[in-house]
């Protein structure tokens, strides 16, 4: 999903050219011309950044800092002309978690967005995803889309040993083996019988199917043909 940014400031040249170079960045921007109406937009629907002038008339930015820390936890980056220590200290101490002091490269001010976004991303998770299929390896977590699915364990791992190499063909002897600990030379059918149970409980909402049989190889993770 895109990371939502929104531009504050009253210079119209500058939330302009922001708006371009962070869209083509491949981020979602909105702007706001005033303290007053960014502030509104961030309560209302808070994105994951900020980035914001400090001199503006009416509300300024480092009241707008403040509002913003006491009201969600997006990010703030400040930009401002000013360079002495103490407006940088104000502008950390309204809650900025960044500092930029015009005229600045667009590459750098591109670097600090990276940066402050990054902060903000939760811990990546044991997870594997395939289309709209989510397995969580911590919790056995399966959900498709919107709607869990609850698996046994046998049937759990069935579903990790393909979704592991999903769009490679899995021969029945190697999931008897690795799934079942059996030696492939086993006459019998858990195998299909499970792959069965599978696709009925990942098809329960009527989605399409993820699990193909690959006639005289085996089976693989892939979506269906169109």
């Amino acid at each position: 999903m895109k990371s939502r940014i929104l531009v504050i400031d009253d210079d119209l040249n500058i939330t302009s050219f922001l708006k371009r170079a962070l869209s083509y960045e491949g981020y979602t921007v909105e702007t706001a011309a005033s303290g007053a109406e960014g502030l509104a937009r961030a309560l209302s629907e808070p994105p994951d950044l900020v980035v914001l002038d400090v001199m503006m008339p009416g509300l300024d930015g480092y009241e707008v800092a403040k509002r913003l820390r006491a009201g969600g936890p997006q990010a703030i980056l400040m930009l401002t002309a000013r360079d002495a220590v103490a407006d940088r200290v104000q502008g950390l101490d309204s809650g900025a978690d960044d500092y930029l002091v015009k005229p600045f490269a667009l590459e750098e001010l591109l670097a600090r967005v990276r940066a402050l976004l990054r902060r903000g991303e939760p811990a990546a998770r044991n997870r594997l995803q395939f289309a709209d299929l989510a397995v969580d390896l911590d919790s056995h977590e399966v959900r498709r889309g919107s709607r869990t699915v609850e698996l046994t364990s046998t049937e759990f791992e069935l579903l990790v040993a393909l979704l592991r190499n999903p769009r490679q063909v899995k021969g029945r002897d190697a999931l008897l083996e690795s799934v079942w600990g059996m030696d492939p030379t086993t006459d019998t059918h858990v195998v299909e019988v499970y792959i069965g149970y599978l696709r009925q409980k990942l098809e329960a909402g009527g989605e399409a199917r993820l699990i193909q049989t690959v006639r005289g190889a085996g089976y693989v993770l892939r979506e269906s043909a169109a």
